[in-house]
């Protein structure tokens, strides 16, 4: 995609519906969390639960009479379970967002970072007793809206065009690093890209993803094995070293330093803009001005803005970033932000997305 062309046009974001509620299944075997779940969420006013089940299999049979917008799912149930159910509850809803509802446990993490792979969008804490308090009820509700799609017919068009980035590539040298940041539904889409690169790229893979710091050694063991290739979470003081994967921690952003000849990793504990830790504007800054620019940045599927301002310094030092498109997205807000803000190079699915980054390196796809 040149930045010179037609540029591509913007459909309606997730959960933007006026005057429609979001429509919300609950499967979990225990009927105490059904019951709490259901009148937390009904107590929105634009959310409505439709139907609450007790099993997987339960849950697909509702499915073939009863249109849902995000199923919130519990993964330890008689039966089927929930992971095994994921893929199908995805397919018989026609696309329905899934949050795991979830223990954040050492076996909780493995459990849900496994769903996440296969298609959920989202996870959130199963509290303990007594912790189903107004807060917990507003961030709840907040990751349905966030993930609620608009149904047939088919999405309004915005007027407004994305703006392509004219930066195609560093203009500094050729890029030292690839950095991506992912938030929800960024785990399905970070598997795809990792699994269609080539097998050797020759620069680091540094990836900030938001996830509990509880999920953060699973998932480096998930990404390994997608990646096919090291992958570590990163701490301070790490050396950056070819084809090997930093991801940042749960409590920390990952920031770099170049140091003589080489470049290693700088734990960043300072509040970022967007609120989240990690972040990916850390990141991105840090590697605009330690590398000089000379770096290819990614934004996946994710709520919010995050990497926006990380974006425009990375592209204005001489790097480039590409985006996630909508249609394969989970929630197109942190692409579509960067998009909209004239920092995209190209909006394009995963797997475009590495054809693009190993091109970009001079490297067989």
């Amino acid at each position: 995609m040149s930045g010179q062309s037609a540029s591509p046009v913007l459909p309606e974001v997730a959960g933007e519906r006026p005057g429609t509620k979001t429509r919300v299944m609950i499967v979990d075997d225990s009927i105490v969390v059904r019951t709490v779940l259901e009148r937390m969420v009904s107590e929105a006013g634009d959310i409505q639960v439709v139907a609450s089940e007790s099993n997987a299999e339960r849950a697909l049979e509702r499915l073939d009479s009863t249109e849902v917008d995000v199923i919130l799912l519990d993964l330890e149930m008689p039966g089927m379970g929930g992971i095994a159910a994921i893929p199908l509850l995805i397919e018989r809803s026609r696309g329905a967002r899934i949050i795991v509802v979830s223990q954040y446990t050492p076996h909780g993490a493995e459990k849900a970072v496994e769903a996440l792979s296969l298609g959920a969008a989202d996870t959130f804490p199963k509290p303990g007793s007594g912790g189903f308090d107004d807060a917990y009820r507003a961030r709840l509700a907040g990751r349905v809206r966030g993930l609620a799609k608009p149904r047939p017919p088919a999405p309004k068009v915005v007027a407004a065009p994305v703006k392509l980035s004219n930066r195609r590539a560093p203009i500094a040298g050729a890029p030292r690093a690839i950095a991506i940041g992912a938030s929800t539904g960024g785990i399905a889409a970070l598997q795809a890209l990792l699994q269609s690169l080539p097998p050797r790229l020759g620069v680091p893979i540094l990836i900030a993803q938001h996830l509990p710091g509880s999920f953060m050694t699973v998932f480096a063991k998930q990404v390994s094995k997608a990646a096919g290739r090291p992958a570590v979470v990163a701490d301070e003081g790490m050396i950056l070293q070819p084809d090997h994967v930093y991801i940042a921690p749960g409590h920390a952003h990952l920031a770099v330093k170049q140091e003589r000849d080489r470049v290693v990793v700088r734990l960043d504990h300072r509040p970022a803009a967007s609120g989240c830790t990690p972040s990916l504007d850390p990141m991105f800054v840090s590697l605009a001005r330690e590398l000089k620019g000379r770096v290819m940045g990614v934004v996946l599927s994710g709520m919010g803005r995050d990497g926006t301002i990380g974006a425009g310094e990375l592209v204005a030092a001489g790097g480039c970033v590409l985006v996630q498109d909508a249609a394969t997205s989970a929630v197109w807000g942190m692409p579509r932000a960067v998009a909209e803000a004239g920092f995209a190079s190209a909006v394009l699915p995963p797997e475009a997305i590495s054809e693009r980054l190993a091109k970009q390196l001079g490297v067989a796809a």
